[in-house]
């Protein structure tokens, strides 16, 4: 048995930037969450905000959506 080393570091690199990229996505949903000001207060960018911290989270889904379909499927 054999182990193709090269393969297996592919694997390792890809994993790891796509985890550290989700993670990271996750954060900036929960810190753009965290950053809207009282209700009253520059509406419009409160708005933009959430709406942008929503898309993060929507990212997010479909990236744990498509993993789950790639091992299912």
């Amino acid at each position: 048995m054999t182990i193709d080393w090269a393969a297996l570091g592919t694997v390792f690199g890809v994993s790891l930037a796509l985890t550290v990229g989700l993670v990271g996505l996750f954060t900036l949903g929960i810190v753009a969450l965290s950053k809207r000001g009282p209700a009253g207060e520059r509406e419009g960018s409160a708005a933009l905000t959430t709406s942008g911290a929503y898309v993060c989270f929507a990212l997010c889904a479909a990236a744990v959506a498509y993993g789950i379909y790639v091992i299912v499927a």
